[in-house]
């Protein structure tokens, strides 16, 4: 592993002139070659781009990509390059995209799926590895869970003790790998069980054995991610003790702070969904305790710490698993409350035209008063505005979505009614070089969450419903009509009652 890697990698006597004025982390992936999985996913994404845009000099970034319903991995390149999140590189400098090589493969394979010939192209050029690659479905079945999050990972680790040169192994975990527990230190926890007796028992039991074993091993962790994901940083810790890697946490990842687009965010899992639907008015109760801290993380600072930690891992070699807690909550935090103020504020000040109600919802700890807001103001208005669909010819769809979005609400209870204390100490002082805390930013205590919560819902109207910033004003008219018919139904509801009252 001491083989001077610019050498290795090809690197030429223009990248070595230009890299005097870059900064330590730059110079460090000047010449690199860089394997990263899960470069799909909401994080993959943006780790791609950061690394394209702001390390110039890096030599190649391979992608493990498998097929997927009925895509090869060259179609899936090309799908994942067009991407909003790379318009700022085709902008710039689109033939960055060169660099960029996908490999077949899946961490549910033996081997990844690596045929023989890109397996040793990833050996013998691969200088560092970023596994981000997980199911991240709450719901997920424990074998599927393990087969993914802690055999992949597994794999993974093998595969980097095969690398020749290599220079840093970065694991992305999650701040909620210890969910059973209330404070979070920078250390690998011992897991519910062994991850090779599990691993072991996916493989030679029935699917409904698992479910029994599953329920047992649950514990105090609230889903089959949490769970597999903590034995997935116990496999890290025991099997690549020797070889220079991290484990980096995120806490829950949101849209971009900053990079590369203020508010970039591609899906609408977790809480982007719930905001898009404050924003649109179908939401009215959400199950939660105002009064804690939540605890979320743009993706910028998440992709700028993973790069950070691989430089860091590189350059100082400790002699343990260093553990990142990358996190918001000990450092710059928010309650639930202020963070709900300030979405209902931006959704009714930036509205976007398919608003369907005047947006105002309560956070609530009564499961009962819940399920009959949910059944008055979400499924009520759901199934009516589904008939009026059905009367025009078309295709009835809010109930569908209003279930989707229950579900996923349900799903993220137990992360609104708990509260966690995640140390951050080894994220904090990760950058010590002026140049890179410009270009890589982690210092979560300049968010500004009123700035932060607006760039959100801008996001989502733009990216998630393609709704153009030309379409405000239209929007504010509709949301003041929206406004006088909620006023209106709000009067007649409480004449309704009245009138109730004055019979009996």
């Amino acid at each position: 592993m001491g083989t001077n890697k610019n050498n290795e990698a090809g690197g030429n006597s223009d990248n070595t002139n230009a890299s005097i004025f870059n900064s330590p982390i730059q110079n460090f992936f000047s010449g690199s070659c860089i394997l990263i999985t899960g470069a799909t996913g909401f994080v993959g994404k943006a780790l791609v781009e950061k690394l394209l845009r702001s390390c110039p000099d890096l030599r190649t970034i391979y992608l493990l990509i498998r097929p997927k319903r009925g895509l090869d991995v060259q179609t899936r390149h090309k799908e994942l390059l067009k991407n909003p999140v790379f318009d700022r590189i085709r902008m710039e400098c689109p033939t960055a995209f060169k660099k960029i090589i996908s490999v077949r493969g899946d961490v549910s394979e033996k081997d990844l799926g690596l045929c023989e010939e890109d397996k040793q192209r990833v050996v013998t050029e691969v200088n560092v590895v970023f596994h981000s690659a997980a199911t991240v479905r709450f719901n997920e079945s424990l074998k599927s869970a393990v087969i993914l999050n802690t055999l992949g990972t597994q794999r993974v680790v093998q595969l980097c003790r095969d690398i020749h040169n290599l220079q840093a192994f970065v694991h992305v975990s999650t701040a909620y790998s210890n969910a059973d527990k209330k404070e979070v230190l920078e250390t690998v926890y011992p897991p519910p069980a062994d991850p090779e007796c599990v691993i072991q028992c996916c493989h030679t039991m029935t699917d409904d054995a698992l479910e029994v074993v599953a329920q047992r091993l649950q514990g105090k962790h609230p889903n089959t991610y949490t769970l597999t994901k903590a034995m997935a940083e116990w496999v890290v810790a025991e099997q690549a003790d020797d070889i220079p890697a991290a484990i980096v946490r995120p806490s829950i990842v949101t849209a971009a702070w900053r990079e590369p687009v203020p508010g970039w965010v591609d899906n609408v899992s977790g809480i982007t969904g719930i905001m898009m639907e404050i924003g649109r008015g179908t939401i009215r109760s959400i199950i939660c305790d105002q009064k804690l801290t939540m605890d979320l993380i743009p993706v910028d600072f998440v992709v700028n710490t993973l790069i950070g930690v691989a430089w860091h891992t590189a350059t100082y070699r400790p002699n343990t698993i260093r553990v990142y807690n990358c996190t918001t909550g000990s450092v710059n935090p928010i309650t639930w409350k202020d963070f709900g103020i300030l979405t209902q504020s931006h959704a009714r000040e930036i509205p976007t035209r398919y608003v369907m109600w005047y947006p105002g919802f309560t956070f609530r700890t009564n499961h009962f008063v819940h399920k009959i807001c949910e059944l008055l103001f979400h499924f009520l208005p759901a199934f009516v505005a589904d008939l009026l669909l059905r009367l025009h010819g078309a295709k009835p769809i809010m109930l569908k979505i209003s279930k989707r979005f229950q579900q996923a609400a349900k799903t993220g209870e137990f992360f609104s009614l708990h509260e966690w204390k995640f140390h951050c100490d080894n994220v904090c002082a990760l950058m010590c070089d002026a140049q890179d805390k410009t270009t890589f930013d982690v210092d979560v205590s300049q968010l500004d969450w009123d700035k932060y919560v607006k760039c959100y819902m801008l996001g989502i109207r733009k990216f998630i419903l393609k709704d153009s910033n030309d379409t405000i004003p239209g929007a504010r008219k509709k949301l003041q009509k929206l406004y006088w018919i909620h006023r209106f139904t709000q009067v007649l509801i409480v004449a309704f009652f009245l009138r109730i009252a004055t019979l009996s």
